[in-house]
């Protein structure tokens, strides 16, 4: 049985994936985050009956990184995925040093420590498509960097950073950048879940340049089983796209929810001036995860958004008690 601890295990990306692990016999879980745990609400594994197999460790990486750092000596996983990072883009331009402190000099006392432990076989590292900028073109995993926000130059700081410990030292990295994740269980604030409630509470969306950018959307499971393949099976060294085949806009994906709560676009929506640094469009290739590891998209965006809606409403009365806008934790 192996051993996997999940950095950012209370993180919408990271929950699912604790999750799926769970499904597998063949794994025992430690997950950690700076948060206590949280509700089925937020938590899919909380749904199961036995969590036998999970431990949880509340503890912030920029406060708790020696005792972090302990952890992992005395569990001694076989592999670490790491989720943890300040991941909003709009905020990012307020406290950029947040931003970096976690995603890039937490990081550093990190991957500074792992390289010199023997038990460490894999290292995924979660990065983000926001590091190449506006997505223009066919984007593979070879196209450069080119960061148009605080949070994205963070993230690409990180990649650099990693990939020095993998060159110098054969650090066991492997890094995946997936688009638009979305799925029930995303934090309030993001566009679909926030659109879902607004068009049940009446109040009204607001739209970042009319929702014309276009997102390459795509189901959080679908991302889970990407990042567990690579875990598996991906060679070590490299880095992964996760992406469906197309993206689509914003406002078009907030019409079919519009039209799933039986609401017109027009009366639900308003446009506002767009986000600085927000990139036009974010479409990434993913013909190798599909042709290494055999990784497909099997959930579409329809059903994707059917599922978000169903959860709103499954858990209305909790969804209501809980604030609706970022909040900001350095």
């Amino acid at each position: 049985m192996s051993k996997v601890v999940v950095l950012g295990a209370n993180s919408f990306s990271g929950q699912d994936f604790v999750d799926l692990l769970l499904d597998d016999p063949a794994y025992t879980v430690v997950g950690v985050s700076r948060s206590p745990e949280r509700s089925s609400l937020a938590l899919r594994y909380k749904l199961r009956k036995d969590l036998s197999k999970y431990r949880y460790h509340a503890l912030d990486m920029n406060r708790d990184m020696g005792k972090i750092l302990s952890m992992l000596d005395e569990e001694k996983p076989d592999a670490i995925v790491n989720f943890a990072a300040q991941s909003e883009v709009a905020p990012s331009w307020d406290h950029p040093e947040h931003w970096f402190q976690t995603n890039t000099v937490a990081l550093s006392y990190l991957v500074n420590h792992l390289r010199k432990q023997k038990y460490l076989k894999r290292y995924v590292h979660i990065s983000s498509p926001e590091a190449y900028g506006t997505c223009v073109g066919r984007v593979t995993e070879e196209s450069p960097l080119n960061p148009s926000t605080p949070y994205a130059a963070s993230k690409a700081a990180a990649d650099y950073l990693l990939k020095t410990y993998a060159k110098q030292y054969g650090f066991p990295l492997l890094t995946v950048r997936a688009t638009n994740v979305y799925g029930a269980r995303q934090q309030l604030f993001k566009i679909i879940p926030r659109s879902a409630i607004y068009v049940k509470l009446g109040r009204t969306i607001e739209l970042h340049g009319g929702g014309r950018a276009v997102k390459s959307y795509i189901h959080i499971r679908d991302v889970s089983h990407g990042e567990k393949a690579i875990l598996e099976r991906g060679r070590v060294g490299e880095l992964y796209h996760i992406s469906p085949d197309e993206g689509v806009a914003v406002r078009d994906v907030v019409g079919t929810i519009c039209a799933r709560l039986g609401k017109r676009f027009e009366d639900a929506t308003r446009t506002v001036d767009e986000r600085p640094g927000q990139d036009a469009a974010y479409v990434i290739d993913a013909a190798k995860i599909r042709a290494e590891l055999g990784w497909k998209q099997t959930i579409s965006l329809d059903e994707g958004l059917g599922e978000v809606v169903q959860w709103v409403n499954d858990y209305w009365p909790e969804i209501q008690s809980q604030t609706l806008e970022y909040r900001h934790a350095a």
